[in-house]
C-alpha cells in the first residue's frame, strides 16, 4: 500500500497562534479517512494542506509522493478531487450542471473558449449518473437545491479521476432527504474497489457513510487520536475530545451520537 498523504511534524501558523499544531498523519491509497472534532480543531486547515492549497509553516507534507514547497501545485492539484462550498462559490450561478462538471477537466470554473472532445462530454454524462444528476445536466448550477449543489460539487471533483479525494463537510446544512441520500452515494463510491484513497471532514459522526476505514480525531491542532474507525471513534475517546459525556453507538456501518445518561 502506497502512501498518498505523508504529514510528518506539521504545523500552519497564522498571526502568531498555531492552527495545527506537530500533525504526523499517514494516508494509505486504499484508505478512507474521517476527520472530526470540535469547532476550531483545524479541520479545515488539514484538509487545505492535503489539497496543497496552503503549505505548512513548519514540518514536510508530501501528497501524492510530492513535497509541498519543492513542486508546482498547480500541476499536483489537478491530480486532486476537492469539494467543498467555499468554491462553490467560484461557479457561476448560470452554468449548466454539464459544464459546472466538465469544466473540472481545465481546473476552471465558468466554460470560455476550452475545446472539450467528446469523451469529455461523455464522462461527465457518466460521473453526473453515477452521483444521480443525469436529469439536471441543462440546469443552471444556481437554480438547484442544496443538495443537487453540494452532489454537483462532488462530482466535479470526481470528473478529472483524482488519485486523491477530499470532501469538507459534503452534507452541512441539508435537510434529512437530501442528507441521507448524499450519504448514502457518497458511502457507495467509497465502497468501490476502484475509488481513490478518500478523507471527509465532518461535524457530526452520523454524517460518515458506509465505506469509511479510518478516523482522526483533532482537538486543538493537534491529533488526539488516529487509526482504524471503530477503535478510534469510541464513546470514551468522543466524550474526552469534545468535552461532554457523550455516547457513541453504530448499527450497519452508521454512527449515532446522544448524550450519555
Amino acid at each position: 500500500m502506497s502512501s498518498v498523504i505523508n504529514l510528518n511534524n506539521v504545523s500552519v501558523i497564522r498571526e502568531g497562534r498555531a492552527i495545527l499544531n506537530n500533525i504526523d498523519w499517514q494516508v494509505g491509497s486504499n484508505q478512507r479517512w474521517v476527520i472530526v472534532g470540535p469547532n476550531g480543531a483545524g479541520k479545515t486547515t488539514l484538509l487545505r494542506v492535503a489539497a496543497a492549497q496552503i503549505h505548512p509553516s513548519h514540518g514536510t507534507a508530501d501528497v501524492l509522493g510530492q513535497r509541498l514547497g519543492a513542486i508546482n501545485v498547480f500541476e499536483l492539484r489537478t491530480r486532486i478531487g476537492f469539494a467543498s462550498s467555499a468554491q462553490a462559490a467560484h461557479i457561476p450561478n448560470s452554468e449548466t450542471v454539464l459544464n459546472a462538471v466538465m469544466t473540472a477537466s481545465y481546473a476552471v470554473t465558468g466554460r470560455w473558449n476550452e475545446k472539450y472532445e467528446d469523451i469529455d462530454e461523455r464522462r461527465a454524462r457518466r460521473v453526473l449518473g453515477e452521483w444521480q444528476l443525469a436529469d439536471y445536466a441543462d440546469r443552471a448550477f444556481g437554480t438547484l437545491s442544496d443538495g443537487e449543489r453540494k452532489r454537483t460539487q462532488i462530482a466535479r471533483a470526481v470528473m478529472p479521476d483524482p488519485e486523491l479525494l477530499l470532501l469538507d463537510e459534503p452534507v452541512a446544512s441539508l435537510d434529512l432527504a437530501a442528507r441521507e441520500q448524499t450519504i448514502a452515494i457518497i458511502g457507495e463510491y467509497a465502497s468501490a474497489p476502484a475509488a481513490p484513497a478518500m478523507v471527509m471532514v465532518t461535524h457530526h459522526l452520523e454524517e460518515i457513510p458506509n465505506g469509511f476505514t479510518h478516523a482522526l480525531i483533532l482537538v486543538n491542532g493537534q491529533v488526539f487520536s488516529a487509526g482504524e474507525i471503530g477503535s478510534t471513534l469510541t464513546s470514551e475517546k468522543i466524550s474526552e475530545a469534545f468535552g461532554f459525556g457523550l455516547q457513541v453507538s453504530q448499527e450497519g456501518g452508521r454512527f449515532a451520537v446522544r448524550a450519555h445518561r
